[in-house]
């Protein structure tokens, strides 16, 4: 089916959405260390918690989120969510106590909630059978959302003298990011479902056994994110305490993990689509990505850099096509409510890596300098994303038990 101009502007909105929603997700990552500093926090666990509470709010209402998106105006989900995710980054800012700040990444992460449910949903129903390219055009908001996010707060933290400028600034441009999404995407789908007034609501799975095997695959994701957001979250704390980077080089380095996204989601979410190898390209760019990440503390520092970057390139990568899989796995009156289950686990699984990544360099006392004392921690985190293949397995024999279901029941002619 061609695309059309409507298909291509929702697909193009959908991607600045993505930007900004992951570009809160990183925002705080070159800061910890002055956040310590302002809110005269007695460990770095305490810093990095912010995150972990900000990403917590953000996976844990996934579901109700997910419901919301199979039945109420995506439109003004998706708008009024990056209002209240700006809202609340503008309110980090302003903070001037550690409770407060708490307050305030929970705000962000409740309204940065509202978007993939829908968005993702929106994208499956509109590009059946393209769904890795799509997907990955739209991760190429989040890779930017993902590189800009660090390099600017890094930079801006460090030029201004003050971690609470690029804070607020970023903040106050999502609010306006959604007045104008809100403006431009008035034709955009409601919801998936139409004339749904009166019949009942389609149950997720048809039976326990699918059940059990979907919750073995989104668990098996949080291990995935859990190794990518230590990557990221023990990175900067590692590049400032072993190697002694300012904030902006810090942020620099962070960004390239995301930067070689931009080119490698479209790319392995456009290959991903031809002659149904999606699950092979997955377990091709999830290995390397793992096995990259054990080597970034075993490097000299002039090789630091382009490791994060062929590490982005690779695990970055997988996101897209395990969404596309997903998606496919299901049927559309239910992908937000699938997605809002699928952020929940996994993502509150993941989630845990910053608050864990600071507490092990708490544990490090001086040792924190030792570029040997990351190296442990490294490989746990590699190997962990490796178990994500047990979860790819499993959501693609859900996707394959469907469509020899939906073969079955289809009419015969002739």
């Amino acid at each position: 089916m061609p695309e059309t101009p409507h298909k291509t502007r929702t697909l193009g909105l959908l991607t600045v959405l993505h930007f900004f929603t992951h570009l809160y997700h990183v925002a705080l990552l070159p800061l910890f260390l002055e956040i310590q500093k302002d809110f005269d926090l007695s460990s770095t666990d305490e810093a990095t918690l912010l995150l972990t509470v900000l990403m917590l709010a953000y996976y844990a209402p996934s579901f109700l989120a997910g419901t919301f998106a199979d039945r109420l105006n995506r439109r003004k989900l998706l708008a009024v969510g990056l209002a209240i995710n700006g809202l609340g980054f503008a309110g980090l800012a302003c903070a001037h106590t550690y409770p407060l700040a708490i307050a305030s990444v929970i705000v962000a992460g409740l309204g940065g909630s509202l978007y993939h449910p829908s968005g993702m949903a929106l994208v499956a129903d509109l590009f059946q059978g393209k769904g890795g390219r799509a997907f990955g055009i739209v991760g190429i908001g989040g890779g930017l959302g993902f590189f800009l996010g660090p390099l600017y707060t890094g930079w801006r933290a460090e030029m201004t003298g003050d971690w609470r400028t690029p804070v607020v600034e970023l903040g106050l441009a999502g609010v306006a990011a959604a007045v104008a999404f809100f403006l431009l995407a008035d034709s955009l789908p409601m919801k998936t479902s139409k004339n749904t007034k009166g019949q009942p609501r389609q149950p997720i799975f048809p039976s326990r056994l699918i059940w059990v095997v979907f919750a073995v695959a989104i668990l098996s994701f949080g291990l995935r994110d859990f190794g990518g957001n230590g990557v990221s979250t023990l990175g900067s704390l590692f590049l400032q305490k072993a190697h002694g980077w300012n904030l902006a080089r810090t942020g620099f380095a962070l960004s390239l993990i995301f930067l070689a996204a931009i080119i490698s989601n479209p790319l392995f979410g456009y290959l991903s689509d031809r002659a149904g190898n999606r699950t092979r390209w997955i377990a091709f760019t999830l290995t390397i990505g793992a096995a990259t990440a054990i080597f970034i503390p075993r490097l000299t520092i002039s090789w630091t850099i382009p490791m994060f970057i062929v590490h982005g390139f690779f695990f970055m990568a997988c996101y897209p096509m395990i969404e596309a899989l997903m998606m496919e796995a299901v049927p559309p009156a239910v992908r937000g409510r699938v997605v809002g289950f699928y952020l929940t686990v996994s993502g509150g699984a993941g989630t845990i890596a910053h608050w864990m990544c600071g507490y092990w360099v708490d544990n490090m006392g001086n040792r924190a300098s030792q570029t040997a004392a990351y190296q442990g921690y490294y490989v746990l985190l590699g190997g962990v994303m490796l178990v994500t293949l047990l979860g790819v397995g499993c959501l693609d024999w859900i996707r394959r038990k469907r469509m020899a279901e939906q073969t079955e029941t289809a009419p015969t002619h002739g």
